[in-house]
């Protein structure tokens, strides 16, 4: 009775599958080869970030159904970053610490890119994705990073909710 009066609750297996489809993309091989980002933890941080935040607008800007989907795609990331401490032996004491500088660093690089997502800022974008992605000051070295982001960013707003979730189409990796 009461889940009929607050409405229908998500189910995890959706949640999961969209997790499932950013990390997947962020993990594609063509980041690490032609756009020159380092196989790395760090690293593979950063892009499975671009990616969690890039799914996040999308389905922020649906309905209210897709801002609920953020916020738990959302939540989901923080809870598999927080697993994978554990997983490279972080101890329990220690994980409460690092996860509030990894949550500090997720924020920073959220509201960096979604502002310059947002407002298709092509210059601020790849600036802080050279900055934080690529580990380099060196101008236009997030170039090609940024066009894929708002490539991808257009392709995702041209699909429904119900195409993202069978699978997000995402710009190609160039």
């Amino acid at each position: 009775m009461l889940r009929s009066l607050f409405g229908p609750r998500l189910s995890r297996g959706r949640i999961d599958r969209l997790y499932a489809h950013a990390v997947a993309q962020a993990r594609q091989p063509a980041f690490y080869t032609a756009l020159g980002v380092a196989d790395r933890i760090d690293a593979r941080f950063e892009l499975y970030t671009l990616h969690v935040l890039l799914l996040s607008l999308r389905l922020r800007d649906l309905d209210e159904e897709g801002g609920e989907m953020a916020q738990a795609l959302f939540d989901t990331y923080v809870s598999a970053l927080d697993d994978t401490l554990r997983e490279l032996g972080v101890g329990d004491v220690a994980v409460g610490k690092k996860m509030r500088k990894l949550g500090e660093a997720l924020y920073g690089r959220m509201q960096a890119y979604e502002a310059a997502v947002a407002a298709g800022e092509d210059a601020a974008l790849s600036a802080a994705l050279a900055r934080n992605v690529l580990e380099t000051d060196a101008a236009g070295a997030g170039d090609a990073l940024a066009r894929y982001a708002l490539a991808s960013r257009a392709a995702l707003a041209a699909q429904t909710l119900r195409q993202i979730e069978a699978g997000p189409a995402w710009a190609e990796v160039k």
